[in-house]
């Protein structure tokens, strides 16, 4: 299997004010539009990628328009000389947090040809979780047409030794340091080293590929993956063979982290349903399964709650008991990072019901992937939401 790794040639602001510039994944935050309100606020009128990208909690109010102004957006930018193109090479990054031990990770470009999110596919990138198919064309509106991306994706890499960024990590004062600034709205500390050696990253990284060529496997951001591989596919049917080699739309950016990276901590993602006119007939089609730890939640009170040991087969029974519930009686699902988030809306809204689910010990995701297939959807979460991608690094995807 081929090297799905490759150099980029980075974008980055050439003069931003970066506390503005960077901000959250777009699937962050999706049930509290009071935090992208006071984040717009924030911005105001400077350069920030939050006029690059469209937080998910928007994804039903006005796209159409939205997406033709993030188009707008991009052009502008360019036009302006917002951006500088760096070198081909790969990013550093030395990230903290309130949360955890310092993250570090690389950002560089994979070949959507090696990555696949079909269940027990043999591929150097796989998906960890089930992939919704309907989620796809409304993202893929977005990204057709623009001339630019900006990556949330984080993949995980299994590499215990430190083989890949130990040297790195050791030797980043020598590098050139290209961003160095606090993130805005509780997300901690970053900064960025330029890379410009590629060789050795890319073998580091067939160093650590397992029997079967696998790389990587999706941390963040499958979707926004499974949505960049469907446009390629589209895009490729038109091209020869050798246009097909480096076009920009094949290579995607992402942010690679060693699986056993001290700042990587492996969450649960909760559930709440909305719309619930009785708490109680909900909680009591529940069929409890002996041992596990979960519980349900109204009125921010927590009621312990056993779905097992198996964490996947915890999160499958949750989400087929509220789907189940919800084509009978009503509401709608959405995944939430924290207990304390969880409490809080249903604190605040008396129609809705939390699930807090179990959470899965980081170094079974390998085996358990390559055991059973992808994970039910939305199984684990890298810690807290503050410490998510924020983002920063862009590449161009059209010629």
């Amino acid at each position: 299997m081929k090297n799905c790794v490759r150099a980029a040639e980075i974008l980055l602001p050439e003069s931003a004010d970066m506390n503005a510039w960077a901000v959250i994944a777009c699937d962050q935050h999706t049930s509290d539009p009071n935090y992208w309100e006071e984040l717009d606020r924030l911005v105001g009128e400077k350069p920030s990628t939050l006029r690059l990208t469209l937080p998910e909690i928007y994804l039903s109010d006005h796209v159409e328009e939205r997406t033709q102004e993030i188009f707008s957006n991009m052009c502008a930018y360019r036009e302006r000389g917002i951006f500088k193109k760096m070198p081909s090479g790969f990013i550093l990054v030395e990230r903290d947090t309130f949360f955890s031990p310092t993250r570090f990770g690389i950002v560089l470009a994979v070949d959507l040809e090696g990555y696949s999110y079909e269940k027990g596919a043999k591929a150097a990138i796989k998906a960890t979780e089930a992939t919704i198919l309907e989620r796809i064309p409304p993202r893929l509106k977005i990204r057709e047409g623009a001339p630019l991306e900006f990556p949330h994706v984080m993949l995980l890499y299994d590499d215990p030794e430190d083989c890949v960024l130990g040297a790195w990590k050791s030797s980043r004062e020598k590098l050139e340091k290209v961003y160095d600034f606090d993130l805005n709205m509780g997300g901690g500390h970053i900064r960025g080293y330029f890379i410009p050696q590629t060789e050795r990253v890319t073998d580091a990284f067939a160093s650590v590929a397992d029997k079967e060529g696998t790389v990587f496997m999706v941390g963040d951001g499958n979707h926004s993956l499974a949505t960049a591989k469907t446009l390629w596919e589209k895009i490729k049917t038109g091209l020869t063979e050798e246009e097909r080699k480096d076009h920009p739309a094949r290579f995607v950016l992402c942010e690679a982290v060693n699986l056993y990276d001290k700042g990587i901590r492996f969450e649960a993602i909760h559930r709440i349903v909305k719309g619930i006119k009785d708490p109680q007939k909900f909680l009591a089609g529940f069929a409890p399964v002996q041992g596990g730890e979960a519980a349900l939640v109204v009125g921010g009170r927590k009621i312990p709650f056993s779905l097992g040991t198996d964490v996947a087969a915890a999160v499958e029974y949750a989400d087929g008991y509220i789907s189940d519930y919800i084509s009978r009686f009503g509401g709608e699902v959405d995944y939430i990072h924290g207990e304390d988030e969880v409490a809080r809306l249903t604190r605040e809204n008396a129609d809705c019901v939390g699930i807090l689910l179990p959470k899965m010990k980081k170094e079974d995701l390998f085996a358990t992937v390559k055991k059973h297939g992808c994970l039910p959807r939305k199984t684990f979460s890298m810690g807290e939401s503050a410490e998510k991608r924020y983002y920063i690094e862009g590449k161009e995807i059209l010629k």
